[in-house]
Order: C-alpha cells, then sequence, then structure tokens
C-alpha cells in the first residue's frame, strides 16, 4: 500500500467528527474559529535527503518544503516546532552549529519563530517540522471547477536534476553542477505571494511529489479530469540546455517533485489579474492547461499536439 491507501483504509475515519481535519485530505489542519493553520511533516535520511554531508543544506531544505505547506494555503507561516532522531556523529558539536545557524537564517528570511521541539537518541537521522500560522481561510485542495485554467509559479524541474547530479546519475560541467545542486538544497518559495492567492485561485497545492501527482491530488474527489501542454510547462534555461542535448527529458524532470512551487487552478476571468500580480511582484506564474469534466481523460500534449504516454506521476511512499 501507499501513503494515501493507508491514511484512507485505517486513519480517515478517525476525523470524521472533526472537520477542522478537512478528512485527511489536504496538507494542513484548519481551525477557522481560532484562525489557526497547522501542517507537520516528517523527513528521513536516505529518502527525503541522501546523506548528512551538508548539515545546513539538509535543515534549510527541511524548512522550506515545511512552510510550503502553508505558504500555498494563502498562509503566512508564523512559528514552527522542529523535533530530531540522531547519534553523536549526526549531532556533533560542528553539525549543531550549522543547523542552528542555518535556521537563524531561514527565520530572518521567512519571518518565523522557533517554539519548541524534541531530541532522540536513535541510529537513523530524521526531522520533523511543524508549522504553524494564522489566518481567517485558507485556499482548500478540491475546489478546482470544470473550465479552470491550471497555473504554476516559477520554474519545475531544476531540483529534481540536483538529485540526480548528487546521485552521480549525471554528470555537469562545474557550473551547472553547483546551480542544479543549490536548487535542490535550496527550494525558491514565492511568500509574498500566499494572500494574493486568495484574490484568484479556487484550489492550490505545492508541488512536492511531482506536477502529475499533485494535480491528481487537487482533482481526487471530484469528477474532473485535466489537461496539460508540455510546450507551456516553465523550466529555466540552464534545464533547456539539458533537454535540448537530450540529457535528460523535460516530462521526466517537471513530474518528479521536490519544486516546492504552487499549483493552483483559477476561473479564465483572472488571467488578467493574475498577470498583473506576477508583474507586481517579479514572480513567473504560467498557464499549463486546463480542467475538464471526468468525462474526459486527463492526458498530456506535445509541441505537435499530439498525446504523450507517461507513467511515472510522481513520488509515492510505499509500505
Amino acid at each position: 500500500m501507499h501513503e494515501f491507501e493507508i491514511i484512507k483504509k485505517y486513519f480517515s475515519k478517525l476525523s470524521y467528527n472533526n472537520k477542522n481535519s478537512l478528512n485527511l485530505n489536504d496538507d494542513v489542519f484548519f481551525d477557522k474559529s481560532k484562525k489557526l493553520v497547522i501542517s507537520v511533516d516528517t523527513y528521513v535520511e536516505g529518502v527525503h535527503f541522501i546523506n548528512f554531508k551538508h548539515p545546513d543544506f539538509v535543515i534549510k531544505k527541511i524548512f522550506r518544503s515545511s512552510i510550503s505547506d502553508l505558504i500555498c494555503k494563502g498562509v503566512k507561516p508564523t512559528y514552527y516546532f522542529i523535533s530530531g532522531s540522531g547519534n553523536k556523529k549526526t549531532f556533533s558539536k560542528k553539525n549543531l552549529k550549522l543547523i542552528s545557524n542555518a535556521l537563524k537564517q531561514e527565520q530572518k528570511k521567512y519571518s518565523t519563530k522557533l517554539c519548541g521541539g524534541d531530541t532522540v537518541y536513535s541510529k537513523k537521522l530524521s526531522f520533523t517540522l511543524t508549522s504553524v500560522g494564522f489566518s481567517n481561510d485558507i485556499i482548500f485542495r478540491n475546489k478546482a471547477k470544470i473550465n479552470d485554467d491550471i497555473y504554476v509559479t516559477g520554474n519545475l524541474g531544476d531540483s529534481f536534476i540536483g538529485l540526480k547530479v548528487l546521485q552521480n546519475k549525471i554528470k555537469l560541467n562545474k557550473d551547472l553542477t553547483y546551480y542544479f545542486k543549490m536548487k535542490y538544497f535550496h527550494p525558491v518559495l514565492h511568500l509574498n505571494i500566499a494572500k494574493k492567492l486568495f484574490l484568484f485561485a479556487n484550489t492550490s497545492i505545492d508541488i512536492s511529489d511531482g506536477l502529475m501527482s499533485d494535480l491528481e491530488k487537487i482533482i481526487n474527489k471530484q469528477k474532473l479530469s485535466y489537461k496539460l501542454f508540455l510546450n507551456d510547462i516553465p523550466i529555466s534555461n540552464n534545464l533547456k540546455k539539458l533537454v535540448d542535448t537530450k540529457i535528460i527529458s523535460k516530462l521526466s524532470s517537471v513530474c518528479s517533485g521536490d519544486d516546492y512551487q504552487i499549483l493552483f487552478t483559477a476561473t479564465p476571468s483572472k488571467s488578467r489579474i493574475i498577470s498583473k500580480i506576477s508583474k507586481q511582484l517579479g514572480i513567473k506564474i504560467s498557464k499549463i492547461g486546463k480542467i475538464y469534466a471526468h468525462s474526459q481523460k486527463s492526458e498530456i500534449i506535445d509541441e505537435n499536439k499530439r498525446k504523450i504516454a507517461f507513467k511515472n506521476k510522481g513520488y509515492f511512499h510505499r509500505f
């Protein structure tokens, strides 16, 4: 079973009398009466990060990917709790100083404060980060509408290439190696767009498991389908170089996750305000597809208007 099957079969029923849990079908807990929004994420060495050779880089990735859950809901993170399990080697004085300094930088960058956590001894290194924010409302996951346009912020795929470089599966020159590694460790978050999402987004999610995987989460409780246009999915100039030289395919790179960009849908009438806010904030926002009725099969269209067969829809934790 994968993680979502486990939640549905064993845990969803435990939340039936708690509307704030959103039926465990969103990335956050939302108590409207208290204006409270919470998300929890766990990261394990060998699964979510390769190793701990760069503790400061790893902790920044963990921090940003965690608060991303709130940002994509239209909420600015205010507080966080962090817990870690490890041993004397992983939690050496040198590493602890690097972790502390990195978190200090992230707190300043994203205006958040540490409120607590826990540390325990373990042979396996892992971290759990809880993000807390306050808001009168959130952008819910399953509110897409037929004929909605599908948008994404920033560029997709760079983090995946960074992972492949770190795994020594792709060999690049020094400059490209550094570029993609930094994109893997330091995902770009668009904090300033959080409150603006309420002006146009019907539904939203951050891209963690992959473009197609997270898009299907957006419509998983609705009788809807989608059409994506590969040519419109934004990638960096550096990734375009790799695609053009056949080192990697565009589709596999943009659908592999770990981007933490915001994927959202909006009615066509909102296109002008989306363009305006994109220019105001200096954030790339690209229209990449459309939502349709469930009777129409979901598909991806290439630059020659041909349907693409693609089986890898993203990452799932399997047990």
